[in-house]
């Protein structure tokens, strides 16, 4: 009983470092960040594609990540390529 609560423990532990993990290693593109689209030119791909209320973009990997609100007006984050501005992929949402 013990060694599971003790494994339990651990695996709630490791779940969001390992969520962190594959987030700090996202990779949109090789290309040089020199190259990228500016933060404003990623806003503007991202409310063309339809998400609103824009709160912050950052660099996260080779990856701008978005945090805004979809269509349906729920919290999103959002990977974008920033050499093309087109989504690769979404975050687990809050």
């Amino acid at each position: 009983m013990k060694t599971s609560l003790i494994a339990a423990a651990f695996a709630l532990v490791l779940t969001p470092v390992a969520a962190l993990a594959d987030d700090e290693n996202a990779k949109c593109t090789d290309a040089a960040k020199d190259t990228w689209l500016s933060i404003d030119a990623v806003k503007a791909k991202a409310e063309a594609a339809g998400y609103k209320d824009i709160k912050k973009v950052k660099v996260e990997g080779t990856c701008y990540e978005v945090y805004a609100f979809d269509k349906e007006g729920n919290k999103a984050e959002v990977l974008f390529n920033p050499s093309t501005g087109e989504k690769a992929g979404d975050e687990a949402g809050e």
